[in-house]
């Protein structure tokens, strides 16, 4: 492996990583993101109530953690497919990856303990892990495994081991 190909493989997953912690700071706290959700749904429906507008609010942010999860789990995994020399089990990349943002999930959640607008929760890392394998599923159901080369084709076939004669 080349040095190149280990940084196309890991930068995206240093820059998401960068992207989920600023987001873990106040800029993405529900007070701030309440300032732009709230208008736009008044904007679509002005009779709304405000009970409605949180439980809105509230679900725009959970699906925002599944996404963001979802996004780490598929640069991880590819990460770890193309940037790492190591031929590694699906079943065994599955668990690393699993860990990582699992690893990365709990240590956001301690982050966020130290911003004063922000509450740490067990249950978004619940959420942030359920990002992570609905990620790997789409990711797994979209890419195909790549063909054995033709030689090794041509050297399992049931013929070359046994010619036929005459």
């Amino acid at each position: 492996m080349q040095k190149g190909d280990f940084f196309k493989a890991w930068l995206p997953v240093i820059v998401w990583g960068m992207l989920m912690f600023v987001g873990s700071t106040d800029l993405l706290s529900g007070e701030q993101t309440s300032r732009f959700i709230t208008p736009f749904l008044r904007w679509l429906d002005p009779h709304m109530s405000y009970r409605t507008i949180e439980t809105v609010h509230i679900l725009i942010r959970k699906v925002g953690h599944i996404i963001e999860y979802a996004v780490l789990a598929v640069l991880l995994w590819r990460a770890f497919r193309r940037g790492t020399p190591w031929q590694v089990n699906l079943s065994i990349l599955f668990m690393i990856v699993s860990v990582a943002c699992s690893l990365f999930a709990i240590s956001d959640e301690w982050h966020q303990s130290f911003v004063p607008s922000r509450t740490p929760s067990a249950h978004d890392v619940l959420i942030d892990l359920a990002g992570a394998l609905i990620g790997i599923a789409i990711y797994s159901a979209f890419t195909r495994r790549k063909p054995a080369p033709a030689f090794a084709r041509i050297a399992d076939s049931s013929e070359d081991r046994h010619p036929k004669i005459g």
